[in-house]
This record gives C-alpha cells, sequence and structure tokens, in this order.
C-alpha cells in the first residue's frame, strides 16, 4: 500500500503552506478536476472556483480569451489554455491559475490535432507555461488522466 498523498492532497497543502489560491478553468475535464479538489475537507480555505468553459463562446465571454487566439490557434493550443489560466486567475482574484483544454474523442481529431491531445497551462506571478499530451485510452481515460496530469503540474509548480 502507497503512503504517497493523493495528488489533490498534497496541492492543497501546499497551496496553504504557501499563502495561495488557486482558480481552475476546465474544458475537457468538464468540471473533473474542480470535482477532485473539493472532494479534499477543507479545500475552500484555498480553492476558489472554477469555470468549466467547453464551448468557444464561453471561453470568451467568461475567462477573456481573444478571439482571434482561438481563430490562429484553435480551442486545443499552448495559446488558449495560457490566456485561460490568466483568465480564471483574474476573474476570481486568484495567485494560481489552472487550465486544461483537448480532444478527448472519440470524434474531433484531425492529423494535426489527433484524439487525445490535451493542452494544460498554469498562470501564477511571474510563470505562465503550457505543456502538451498526447493521451492513450476512451474519453474516461483522456479526461481522468489529463486532471491527474493537471494537479501533477500544480504540485509541482508549488514545489518550487
Amino acid at each position: 500500500m502507497s503512503l504517497e498523498k493523493p495528488l489533490e492532497v498534497l496541492a492543497g497543502e501546499l497551496l496553504i503552506a504557501g499563502g495561495l489560491h488557486l482558480a481552475v478553468a476546465e474544458s475537457c475535464t468538464g468540471g473533473l478536476i474542480g470535482h477532485l479538489i473539493t472532494n479534499v475537507p477543507g479545500s475552500s480555505n484555498y480553492y476558489l472556483g472554477s469555470v468549466t468553459a467547453y464551448a468557444n463562446q464561453a471561453k470568451v465571454r467568461l475567462l477573456g480569451v481573444d478571439p482571434t487566439t482561438l481563430e490562429q490557434y484553435g480551442a486545443v493550443s499552448a495559446e488558449t489554455v495560457i490566456e485561460m489560466a490568466r483568465g480564471i486567475r483574474q476573474a476570481l482574484s486568484a495567485e494560481v491559475g489552472l487550465a486544461v483544454s483537448g480532444i478527448a474523442g472519440p470524434d474531433g481529431g484531425t492529423p494535426e490535432k489527433p484524439v487525445g491531445l490535451v493542452w494544460i497551462g498554469l498562470s501564477a506571478p511571474g510563470m505562465e507555461q503550457a505543456w502538451y499530451y498526447l493521451w492513450p485510452g476512451d474519453r474516461l481515460q483522456v479526461k481522468e488522466q489529463t486532471a491527474r496530469q493537471a494537479l501533477q503540474l500544480l504540485v509541482d509548480y508549488l514545489k518550487r
């Protein structure tokens, strides 16, 4: 049996230790990251909330993503997840913003952006970064792997 703490527990402890608050912008995960975070008792001490911006118009209206960014790079891109992370951070006055956008499948992929492609973005004071992953598996597996990796990237950032 592993003694390792779940990522959502560890992330909460690190956010509290740093006096930081988190906000999340989710697309392909449909609220799964927020679900995992709020499974932890006391998460209201550091988790401000999230926006599930599935449609591009929601990304623009609720998160301030520039329509030109969506036209030029698409919803599944480094540029878009950075703007989503920055937008949720500003909307909820959080020190840390986390965002995900991807193609969970089974449809919607292209040769350039296949099913399973996901971008994860993080925005924090003095740091904005995006990472991409190409996950195997079905829709639910892509969502789960994305949510877990987003939490892992958050933990990695907070451990710096």
